[in-house]
């Protein structure tokens, strides 16, 4: 099974706790959880499907490249961290 894990500022907007789904794809993944939390989709996807713009995600330590089909495979044993990109001074 495959890690998922959000950080604790995306928690403020959804509550979404470290969880373990299958999936061969990020994308995969990512629909796997969204099946068990649907209001996280659209904070995390946009209306087309794509990774928003103020997201990041990692497969085992390496950024996801392919922002649109989430297309990256991913092993039975990785860890994917979603962030939310922080700005500011």
């Amino acid at each position: 099974m495959v890690r998922v894990v959000f950080t604790q500022n995306i928690q403020r907007h959804v509550a979404l706790p470290e969880t373990e789904v299958a999936g061969g794809t990020v994308r995969e993944v990512l629909e796997a959880v969204f099946a068990d939390s649907p209001s996280a989709r659209s904070y995390v996807l946009d209306d087309q499907g794509a990774l928003r713009k103020h997201m990041t995600v990692f497969v085992d330590g390496t950024m996801v490249r392919d922002r649109t089909t989430l297309a990256e495979p991913v092993g039975p044993a990785s860890t994917v961290h979603v962030f939310q990109a922080l700005s500011g001074g």
